[in-house]
């Protein structure tokens, strides 16, 4: 049988200690059995393994294939400026490695934070001595003292409790303190107990005895910290795109160069010059600078969102959020505040919402003992700080207090003579105080038992026996305060003759009030938000299903009369099949749940197609925090653990900050499409070249090294101002992203191969031609290397490439809109990227450094003329194109 299942004497002798505790001798011998009390590391990868996988995954090694064969080339032909390419390509994937590598450094950090929770020292009795130790030192059959404010180092059976009232929010995720008694449970789980009190738990009020039953890893709280280091990491849907991309960039730029490399064997090209035609293919349909284009425009996109209050820890997250089709919401301290507030009261035989208190003097007088049984009825500690009381302990008794100062009068009037705590049986608390009226009785419970131990109520009219009419109305009264989503209490009193001692009976009930964690103010519309950008919401909860229905309702994630609500209890009892076919339901709402159930929802989810984001603060929702597609954890609010696990922090603990951050993530991956269109585009200006170069036995329009100069110098800084553009005005009012929906769709490869690219090409080698032929050169005539008009005119085809490419930036920024539209000036980093284009360019043509390194030399004013004729007529037609597609879009 479960510990909590047994008698206080029972659960000792099961553990061969006393209520005394342990012997020092066996207290030892015990530490050397069991080992220290805290949470221990699973194995896991080295940190070199993980740095050598960033430079290992399968776009890192068609780069590293590229760089081998740049070297191999300058072994077999020195002097081409083939190592200075290999260098090139060598740095690219160091810096997106190291830079990758950085982001990712404190992902693993679960562990370290668990141990932070637990407590360092604790008061225990050691052969009936009480004595303080490290809590790491605690073993089974230890007996800890506990006291209001401690936290609880183990999992621990009570055998003495007095008031003992426990918050378990980082465990059960449940908002309201816990009573717990000493007596023997019949729950099945001994996370809901009533007996036992859990590692990482605190003691909101009372005092306690408790024996240790579990230590480090085999309690609840190490179980938890096992499935967080355990649950498996998936990739993220970008990730998964990037691994598409390059499997196809690797075997087109491969096929290619094969196929081409055997056209030249045909043509009678020499094998030497061959190998380098075959290597110029390769490189020239390898996006170079695509990899760390992603990369940092998913880290702008980062600095965007912490402006936001959403601070990413994990790249790929960005976009993954974007793509988000559902969100497993927690409650407590994500929907609502995380504070309890007095809401509604029911007094003199109405109700009445807290508001209408203020000012009403009469009412006040009318109802002096409620709010005085308020104000007194409690274990709090009132502090003084800043010249301002300060009530410490439980936050719903806190609530009550605040209330009750407030309306009772001369407060230094009344004095608390004697208490009745609460236990679990009666369901009440009791003070008798002296007051300006004599002794009173003052008693708060649950309605049931505090209603039992009544005689009258008090009306408007005055006091009403408590006949079953009026027994009808109370629990009416009750049952809709509840269906509100409120945490019902009922208030009596009795007058206490001096001598007498304070009893529980012939009471006369002042009236009920209801308490509850209210929802975040913002968190309807960000709701509504979710709803109209197609991503639906699922409360996941540890709370009770009637208040988690009601809160639901309140912020409109609940609309229909009868929606799913499923109980950790039913989810433990059907199969991963049935929970599937229950995810189907419109509305769905999970209460009472583990934390391992989370975990099974968020797999459940993702099985049926869902990218899943999970939210989260409690230790209980790492796993499932780290097991979701991406997990967001509450920045203020949240446990060390919850933020280690998550991908996403919310720095203002705010439910609304995660719509701004989808709003974002959408945008990041339809600005990747965009620089994507745009580096793809000039994939084919530097291919056309080569191909020219083979079939048609002309000079080499465009070297290895140039197409390096634009795929990593000229083209970057304007790619990077692509991934810099705002949000579309209609991202979130569209559903989200199908997930067999590919970052490099047809469409985008049809418009940067087949229309802009053929156009660069066009015009690109248009320009080489004429710079040849006005310079007298004929058909057939090879040029050597370094032969001033070979120089010149492959200086042209690159800066011709740079001005359409130029032109290019601005027609990639929306696929459909026009460029007038859009305006130059709504992204400065536009602006800038051309600056910089330009200013690269000019010094690769014009400067010595530059024309030694790139093999160019400088060119006439006639030529930038013909570019920019090139660039007008891509714009042209492109402006048109977009014309079209409207028109075809359009209803």
């Amino acid at each position: 049988m479960h510990i909590h299942g047994l008698s206080v004497e029972q659960a000792l002798a099961s553990l061969n200690t006393t209520a005394a505790g342990l012997a020092g001798p066996e207290a030892a011998r015990r530490l050397a059995e069991f080992g220290p009390n805290h949470v221990e590391e699973v194995g896991r990868e080295h940190l070199l393994i993980g740095f050598a996988r960033e430079f290992t995954h399968f776009f890192a090694i068609i780069l590293w294939i590229g760089a081998a064969l740049a070297f191999l080339a300058e072994h077999f032909d020195p002097g081409q400026g083939m190592a200075r390419l290999g260098v090139a390509i060598v740095g690219v994937i160091i810096v997106n490695g190291v830079f990758s590598f950085w982001q990712e450094y404190k992902a693993e950090k679960a562990v370290a934070a668990l141990r932070q929770l637990l407590p360092q020292k604790v008061q225990v009795l050691r052969g009936g001595e009480v004595t303080q130790l490290l809590a790491s030192g605690l073993v089974p059959g230890d007996v800890v003292l506990l006291a209001e404010g401690d936290f609880v180092p183990a999992d621990c059976r009570l055998i003495e409790t007095l008031a003992l009232r426990v918050n378990t929010a980082t465990i059960t995720g449940e908002s309201l303190p816990k009573a717990r008694t000493t007596e023997a449970s019949t729950e099945d789980s001994p996370v809901y107990a009533r007996n036992l009190v859990l590692a990482g738990t605190s003691v909101v009020s009372g005092e306690a005895r408790a024996v240790v039953y579990a230590t480090g890893m085999r309690t609840e709280f190490g179980r938890i910290a096992h499935l967080t280091q355990t649950a498996g990491t998936g990739s993220s849907p970008l990730q998964r795109e990037i691994a598409r991309l390059s499997r196809i960039v690797a075997v087109l730029a491969t096929g290619m160069g094969v196929v081409l490399y055997f056209v030249g064997q045909a043509v009678g090209l020499p094998p030497l010059e061959n190998l380098l035609f075959a290597i110029g293919i390769i490189v020239a349909n390898v996006p170079e600078g695509l990899l760390p284009t992603v990369t940092l425009s998913l880290a702008m996109a980062t600095q965007r969102m912490a402006r936001r209050n959403a601070l990413v820890r994990h790249l790929p997250a960005v976009e993954a959020l974007g793509s988000t089709t559902t969100i497993c919401c927690d409650k407590t301290g994500t929907l609502t505040q995380n504070r309890m507030s007095v809401q509604r009261l029911w007094l003199g035989g109405g109700f009445l919402d807290v508001g209408d208190l203020a000012g009403q003097a009469r009412l006040r007088e009318d109802n002096r003992e409620l709010f005085a049984n308020a104000a007194f009825c409690h274990n709090l500690k009132i502090v003084e700080a800043n010249g301002r009381h300060k009530l410490l302990g439980d936050p719903m008794e806190a609530a009550l207090a605040s209330i009750g100062r407030q309306m009772t009068g001369e407060l230094a009037a009344y004095r608390r003579i004697d208490e009745i705590p609460f236990d679990t049986d009666r369901k009440r608390m009791s003070v008798l105080c002296a007051t300006p009226r004599g002794r009173m009785l003052y008693c708060k419970g649950a309605p049931e038992t505090v209603i039992a131990a009544c005689g009258h109520v008090q009306f408007d009219a005055g006091l009403v026996p408590l006949d079953p009419v009026v027994r009808t109305r109370l629990l009416a009264a009750q049952r809709q305060m509840a269906e509100a989503g409120l945490r019902v209490l009922a208030f009596a009193h009795v007058a206490v003759p001096d001598g007498m001692p304070g009893e529980e009976h012939g009471m006369i009930l002042s009236g009920l009030v209801g308490l509850e964690d209210p929802p975040r103010p913002e968190v309807p519309e960000a709701v509504a938000r979710c709803a109209t950008a197609g991503i639906r919401i699922i409360m996941v909860t540890g709370d009770h299903p009637q208040t988690a229905l009601a809160i639901a309702r309140r912020i409109g994630m609940v609309k229909t009369e009868n929606p799913m609500v499923i109980s950790g209890d039913q989810l433990r009892s059907i199969s991963p099949a049935q929970l599937q076919l229950a995810l189907d339901a419109k509305e769905i709402i999970f209460a009472r749940v583990a934390a391992e159930q989370k975990m099974l929802i968020v797999q459940a989810l993702q099985k049926k197609g869902e990218i899943v984001a999970v939210t989260g603060d409690g230790v209980n929702d790492a796993p499932a925090l780290k097991t979701a597609d991406i997990g967001i954890a509450m920045g203020i609010g949240g446990t060390d653990v919850a933020k280690e696990a998550a991908d996403l922090i919310l720095l203002d603990d705010n439910f609304a900050s995660i719509v701004a951050a989808i709003e974002e993530g959408r945008a990041v991956f339809d600005n990747i499409r965009k620089f994507l269109t745009y580096i793809l585009s000039s994939n084919i200006p530097e291919l056309v070249p080569y191909l020219a170069f083979v079939l048609f036995r002309i000079p080499l329009p465009l070297t290895i090294i140039q197409i390096l100069a634009v795929d990593l110098g000229t083209d970057m800084l304007p790619a990077l101002a692509l991934g810099a553009e705002k949000p579309d005005p209609g991202v979130m009012q569209r559903p989200p992203r199908a997930r067999h929906e590919r970052l490099l769709s047809w469409s985008l490869l049809a418009r940067a191969y087949l229309f802009l690219g053929v156009l660069e090409a066009a015009a690109a080698m248009a320009v080489f031609f004429v710079v040849l032929n006005a310079a007298g050169w004929t058909w057939g005539v090879n040029l050597d290397r370094t032969d001033p008009l070979y120089l010149q005119a492959t200086s042209a085809c690159l800066a011709t490439i740079v001005v359409m490419q130029m032109m290019n930036v601005v027609l990639c920024r929306h696929p459909s809109k026009s460029a007038f539209a859009l305006g130059l000036f709504g992204n400065r980093y536009i602006l800038m990227g051309l600056a910089a284009e330009l200013a690269v360019i000019l010094f690769i043509i014009y400067t010595p450094p530059g024309q030694w390194l790139f093999g160019t030399a400088a060119i006439g004013a006639e030529v930038w003329l013909l570019a920019l004729v090139g660039a007008a007529l891509m714009w042209a037609l492109e402006e048109m194109r977009k014309a079209w597609l409207r028109r075809r879009l359009s209803p």
